[in-house]
């Protein structure tokens, strides 16, 4: 098995299948000292940066809560125009990460430029999360996704996948990826001018996946096991911030998972998961439905970064 020590995390492409179940592991192990709400001194000598050029709320402290509970330090910025990469200089990527290497010992990027990761792992030596990238990927959120079903469902293989919202997102593209690696069928839901792009279809039927395609949720919800919803109203990804003026619109009901919808339409034991910020495709009455997991979700997000950060920085092999 390649060791994760000192390994980038930029692509679930990258992962083959037991490396997903060594995560996995490690964060079983780790799981009790976030669930006790206690620390460890495991890094207690290492320093996680934070590059975020575009907003966060879970990504950032899920991986700065993580590596507080393994005893470690951050630092870092979670606003560009803070920095001389985002006023007057606009500083590259290469010379921001050569700078930011000596500050810590692992850096987390999220940015709007699709393969700002990338860019940054050529130049930086220290290890690179990526943290989301534009349309790109957000691999450590399908890490903590499958890590949910498994804590759930107490297996990934054989279950049937639905996912709803804008084919476009990167957290899309990792679980499709991820995927790849699991006997999972899965379905795709999605406004047609959102839909899988044909050249990433191409890719996907390459690496052998099984999936379909459907125009609505209620054509498919009934066969499913595991329920992963992201918005369609969406902001620009390829932007540093998108604010919003005006009305955003609302979800098409073809894009909505309703109480209704689940308690008539769902199987009885299946799971609801969204990485969160929502608008409307998920009415909050559907928060305390048995189906709901979004917020033992936003859990083991900690709990799957406290496993990368301590595999990656060599304190877990």
């Amino acid at each position: 098995m390649r060791s994760f020590a000192g390994r980038d995390i930029l692509s679930l492409k990258d992962f083959e299948r037991h490396e997903f179940f060594r995560v996995f592991d490690v964060a079983d192990k780790l799981r009790p000292f976030a669930y006790n709400r206690q620390n460890t001194d495991l890094l207690q000598h290492k320093t996680l940066v934070t590059a975020f050029y575009q907003p966060s709320t879970r990504t950032r402290l899920a991986h700065e809560a993580a590596m507080h509970r393994l005893g470690g330090h951050v630092t870092g910025f979670s606003d560009a125009k803070m920095t001389r990469a985002g006023d007057f200089y606009q500083e590259s990527i290469k010379d921001t990460v050569k700078m930011l290497e000596f500050y810590g010992d692992v850096i987390v990027m999220r940015h709007f430029q699709q393969g700002a990761p990338h860019e940054a792992a050529k130049w930086a030596s220290i290890p690179i999360i990526n943290g989301g990238d534009g349309w790109g990927e957000h691999p450590t959120q399908i890490l903590t996704d499958l890590y949910t079903v498994l804590q759930e469902k107490g297996r990934i293989d054989g279950l049937k996948w639905v996912a709803v919202g804008d084919m476009r997102m990167r957290t899309m593209h990792s679980l499709a990826y991820a995927l790849t690696q699991f006997d999972c069928p899965i379905t795709f839901v999605a406004p047609p001018d959102m839909s899988l792009k044909p050249e990433f279809k191409e890719e996907l039927k390459q690496y052998s996946l099984n999936f379909k395609e459907a125009e609505h949720i209620e054509q498919c919800i009934a066969d499913a096991d595991v329920i992963l919803v992201e918005p369609v109203v969406q902001p620009d990804y390829t932007k540093s911030r998108d604010e919003r003026s005006g009305d955003a619109g609302l979800t098409p009901a073809n894009y909505k998972i309703t109480r209704e919808l689940l308690s008539t339409k769902a199987k009885s034991d299946a799971i609801l998961l969204h990485s969160l910020p929502r608008m409307d495709e998920i009415p909050a009455d559907v928060d305390i439905t048995r189906w709901s997991r979004y917020w033992q979700e936003a859990f083991n997000g900690v709990v799957v970064r406290m496993s990368l950060l301590a595999l990656i920085l060599g304190a877990m092999e």
